[in-house]
C-alpha cells in the first residue's frame, strides 16, 4: 500500500498557513479535480478525495495538532477520515462551497450505490480474440419480505431523533462548519420502531447474481471490466453502483507475453542451425513458418510482424518473437557417433575464424602462465 502524502503538499500550504488560507487552498483543488469536471477519471477522483482528506483535518484545530506532533498516525485510528467516496465530500463540504458541489443551500444529491468486484480468469486464446463470459458475484437487494423499509410487519419507520430527520448532524471546525452523515441513522433521517426480523432492519439481502460480461480482445493481468449499474443499490433513491470485474490470465505452456508481444522459445539442431532450415512453429492462429537461414546462432530471435496480440485501446496487433536455442541431444545413435567424430576431425582442420581467435588466444594465455611459473 502506497504511504499516504503529508497534508500540507497535498493541499500545497505551508505549516504556518492559516485556516482561511488552508480552505481557499482545499477550494482550489476540488474545482480543479471535481467529479462532474473529470468524468470517469479515476486519478482525478482520488486527488479530490484526498485533498478533502488534507482539509478535514488541517481546518480542525485539534486534530491538526495532532497531525504536526505525529504525523498520519496521530489521526488514522481516531477520528480518521470517514469519506468513502465523493458523495460524502458533498454531504460534508456542500453548504461551505455553495453550488460547487451541487447543492446550493447544502441540498443533498442522491448517492450512488458501492461498487462491487469479481474475478474472471481467462486463457491465452481468450484474451487474443474477446470473449463473453458468465460471472457471478455477491450484492444486496430489496429485501422480500419488508420491501426495502426495514421495518416488521405492523412496524413503521420513525424520524431520527438525533439528527431531527436531517440525515446529518454539523460540527464546528475551525471557522468551518462541516456536515457529516448522522451516525445514528446513517443519512436516512428515520429509524425503524421494530426492524425486519429477515435484514435486521437493513431493507437488504444480500444475494447471489449471475450475469454475463463482454471481454474485449488485449486485456491482460490486473485489467478492470466495468458492468454499468450491476453494484449495490444506492441508500437514499441514487443510481446503483457498478461491478468491476478484474481479469487475470493463465500462464501458456508455449507463449511467454510481454505487453502486445509474444514470445515463443523454439529447440533447433545444430545441423538446422547451420544449413537452414524452414521451422513449423506455432502461432494464436494455428501453425506458421518460418524460415531459417544458414549459419543461425543460438539465441537469435526471429520477428513474426502481426502475430503477438491486439490493443484493447487501438487497432492493431503486436508480433511474435522466436527464439531458436540449439538443443544438444543427450543421447545419440551409433551412426551419428560415427558421424560427429568425422565432423569433429574436419573442424580442426577447418578451424572457423571465430573459434581459431579464441583458441589463439588461450595458447598465448597458457605460454604466458608457463613462463611466469618457470624457476
Amino acid at each position: 500500500m502506497a504511504q499516504p502524502r503529508d497534508y500540507y503538499t497535498v493541499l500545497g500550504v505551508d505549516r504556518t498557513s492559516s485556516t482561511e488560507e488552508i480552505a481557499v487552498a482545499y477550494r482550489k483543488l476540488a474545482i480543479k479535480f471535481h467529479p462532474d469536471k473529470n468524468p470517469d477519471d479515476e486519478a482525478a477522483i482520488e486527488r479530490f478525495k484526498e485533498a478533502a482528506e488534507a482539509f478535514e483535518t488541517l481546518a480542525d484545530e485539534e486534530k491538526r495538532a495532532r497531525f504536526d506532533r505525529f504525523g498520519h498516525a496521530g489521526v488514522n485510528g481516531q477520528a480518521g477520515s470517514h469519506f468513502h467516496d465523493v458523495e460524502d465530500i458533498f454531504s460534508a463540504f456542500g453548504d461551505i462551497f455553495g453550488d460547487l458541489f451541487g447543492g446550493g443551500g447544502g441540498r443533498r444529491r442522491p448517492r450512488k450505490g458501492r461498487d462491487v468486484r469479481c474475478n474472471v480468469t481467462l486463457s491465452l486464446h481468450e484474451v487474443a480474440h474477446g470473449v463473453t463470459k458468465e460471472v457471478t458475484f455477491h450484492r444486496h437487494e430489496t429485501c422480500n419480505d419488508c420491501h426495502g423499509s426495514g421495518a416488521s410487519t405492523g412496524s413503521q419507520r420513525l424520524t431520527c431523533s438525533y439528527c431531527g430527520g436531517h440525515g446529518r448532524v454539523v460540527q464546528s471546525a475551525g471557522i468551518v462548519r462541516m456536515q457529516t452523515t448522522c451516525p445514528a441513522c446513517h443519512g436516512q433521517g428515520s429509524v425503524v420502531d421494530e426492524p425486519c426480523p429477515t435484514c435486521e432492519g437493513t431493507g437488504q439481502q444480500l444475494k447471489k447474481v449471475v450475469t454475463e460480461v463482454s471481454i474485449p480482445a488485449g486485456v491482460d493481468n490486473d485489467t478492470r471490466v466495468r458492468i454499468s449499474g450491476q453494484g449495490e443499490p444506492s441508500p437514499g433513491g441514487g443510481p446503483p453502483g457498478d461491478c468491476y470485474c478484474f481479469i487475470s490470465v493463465h500462464p501458456h505452456s508455449l507463449f511467454e507475453r510481454d505487453g502486445q508481444h509474444l514470445i515463443c522459445r523454439v529447440p533447433i539442431t545444430y545441423a538446422q542451425a547451420t544449413l537452414g532450415t524452414t521451422l513449423e512453429v506455432p502461432t494464436l492462429q494455428g501453425r506458421g513458418e518460418l524460415k531459417i537461414p544458414t549459419g543461425t546462432q543460438s539465441g537469435h530471435v526471429f520477428r513474426m510482424r502481426g502475430e503477438g496480440m491486439p490493443d484493447p485501446r487501438c487497432r492493431g496487433r503486436g508480433d511474435l518473437l522466436v527464439q531458436v536455442a540449439i538443443e544438444v541431444p543427450k543421447k545419440v545413435s551409433k551412426e551419428e557417433k560415427q558421424l560427429l567424430r568425422q565432423l569433429a576431425e574436419l573442424e580442426q582442420k577447418h578451424v572457423a575464424p571465430e573459434r581459431k581467435s579464441f583458441f589463439g588466444e588461450l595458447k598465448d594465455y597458457f605460454t604466458a602462465t608457463d613462463e611466469s611459473q618457470a624457476p
